[in-house]
């Protein structure tokens, strides 16, 4: 039998003595306790994913870049791809889960990354957010009925909870100034749908077949590009976003460095995953939404006020 196919549940490491490795990007930590590993791996997701927010927003801020949301996830997918094929190669990592999950895996993850991307044309950006801070009711239906999972009162009143409290947060700057499409909300509301499986089957496939995380990151990209980049091809839109970005090259360098913090943040809610669950995972980046809004505010011009919304 093909040794790429053979299946490795995490529990037959176990098993055998062998404790499954818990690395936070370079830094093995798996010696270290549960409440540590947590915390580094929340910290390294703040850090990575408020850049990561900056430059998506930036990006979207460059005059005449909004219809060209595919174009930037075709050059994330890639640069995903790239990055996820060097780490594969330098840790000698072979295929454990099989190819019918990944491209289940590579749809849900262009979903969740391409209409989000492409929400940002139609969207200003507290309103694109305020639909992805809902995420954590969906990824708990998808726990439930992915993986049969049960949840305590206590944690579905906490996903409510915040989400109640982030939309408030920011739903009085959505009616200062609005920036509202049907089609941005049909966008973003498939991402969120895309976002309610994917982090359910990425846990199921890690702690079924034991992948690592650069096994996830390489063929669920890698996949989804060549999905998206015939589907781009098809439409015209690939020469378009080309061409745009041929004027304006700087796009590419923006584009470099957005895909490095979302590739390394993606390694790190891996691990999250891994460590705890998807719920905890998605819990922690809705945290961090918060202070993206925040920072959203002070870095980027835009309306503010301290009026109480009228629900």
């Amino acid at each position: 039998m093909d040794p790429q196919h053979v299946r490795i549940p995490m529990h037959e490491n176990v098993s055998m003595g062998k404790q499954p490795t818990v690395n936070v990007l370079c830094l093995d930590v798996t010696r270290c306790s549960k409440t540590l590993q947590f915390l580094l791996c929340t910290l390294g997701v703040f850090v990575l994913y408020l850049l990561y927010g900056y430059l998506q927003e930036f990006i979207f801020q460059i005059e005449g870049f909004k219809p060209f949301g595919w174009y930037l996830t075709l050059i994330q997918f890639g640069l995903y791809t790239i990055f996820g094929w060097i780490e594969c190669t330098l840790s000698n990592t072979v295929r454990r889960v099989p190819f019918s999950v990944y491209a289940l895996l590579a749809f849900l993850t262009l979903g969740t990354m391409g209409f989000s991307n492409s929400s940002l044309g139609y969207l200003n950006y507290p309103t694109q957010v305020i639909f992805k801070c809902c995420k954590l009711v969906p990824v708990m239906l998808g726990g439930i009925l992915i993986q049969r999972k049960v949840f305590s009162k206590v944690d579905s009143a906490a996903a409510c909870c915040m989400c109640i409290g982030l939309i408030a947060f920011i739903l009085a700057d959505s009616k200062v100034s609005p920036v509202f499409s049907l089609i941005g909300v049909f966008m973003i509301s498939f991402a969120l749908l895309c976002d309610a499986a994917i982090g359910n089957v990425q846990e199921k496939a890690i702690k079924q077949y034991g992948a690592t995380n650069a096994e996830i990151v390489y063929y669920s990209y890698s996949i989804g590009f060549i999905y998206l980049f015939f589907i781009m091809l098809i439409s015209g839109n690939l020469h378009s976003g080309f061409a745009f970005c041929r004027e304006k090259p700087s796009v590419y360098f923006y584009a470099f460095l957005f895909s490095i913090s979302g590739y390394l943040g993606i390694q790190i809610v891996l691990t999250l995953v891994r460590t705890c669950d998807a719920l905890t995972a998605v819990t922690v980046t809705t945290c961090r939404k918060a202070v993206t809004i925040a920072l959203s505010f002070i870095l980027f011009d835009k309306p503010f006020t301290i009026r109480v919304p009228n629900c």
